[in-house]
């Protein structure tokens, strides 16, 4: 009897097949939507999900008909909607102003968390998720009265989410996201792509990420202290 895939479950082989074959980047765009909801769940602790090396074998034995997987706006969908925004789903890569890996953190922020080997968090996809969930989880932590005042209000035409709040903070810190609701939109922030603070809030609204328990000394357990 098969194991169950998870509902957000994503083969990254065929996502990254799927992914670059659209050449423009609003198709990409568009495809990294979709895809950013499907992960396979070897790292995420959640009991008889498929690993990576199952997940390709299913999709090697099954019919494509067959593999139809479902959106979500779980935690796992938010988590990896993000790591396609910054990265496209790379844990390896990177970029030209220093920041690393799938969710392009800075060292300054892993500082904060408790990791202080870039190379090890590169090689590591387990460090990086639980990098990102421990961010999000002091980031919870300062934005929590901004996140009960503002939620569900509409900013600049935006409709104000815990989701959206948390992956501005991701983007931008929670110091300006706290700028940017308190001033009623006129503080804004940009990175150095010229992403703004207000996209992020519009485009990761809606998830659920009630799973982030807010903590204001969320460290990254070390890889030997994991089970």
């Amino acid at each position: 009897m098969r194991k169950k895939i998870v509902k957000f479950s994503w083969v990254p082989a065929l996502a990254a097949t799927m992914f670059y074959s659209f050449a423009t980047k609003e198709a990409i765009a568009e495809r990294s939507e979709i895809l950013s909801n499907y992960y396979v769940a070897e790292h995420s602790g959640i009991s008889g999900a498929y690993s990576f090396e199952e997940a390709q074998a299913y999709v090697a034995e099954e019919p494509v008909s067959q593999f139809t997987p479902l959106l979500t706006n779980s935690y796992l969908a938010f988590r990896e909607a993000i790591g396609f925004r910054e990265s496209g789903g790379n844990y390896q890569v990177v970029n030209h102003f220093g920041y690393l890996g799938k969710y392009q953190f800075g060292l300054g922020t892993l500082a904060l968390i408790g990791v202080t080997d870039a190379e090890e968090f590169l090689n590591s996809p387990p460090l990086q998720e639980a990098a990102f969930y421990a961010n999000a989880a002091r980031n919870k932590w300062i934005l929590q009265r901004d996140i009960a005042r503002f939620h569900n209000k509409t900013i600049n035409g935006v409709k104000v989410t815990e989701s959206g709040i948390l992956a501005a903070a991701h983007l931008s810190g929670p110091g300006n996201v706290k700028k940017f609701l308190r001033s009623g939109g006129t503080i804004g922030f940009e990175d150095g792509f010229g992403t703004s603070l207000q996209a992020y809030l519009k485009t990761f609204a809606g998830y659920d990420t009630s799973f982030i328990v807010p903590d204001r000394h969320a460290k990254v357990v070390p890889v030997e202290d994991r089970a």
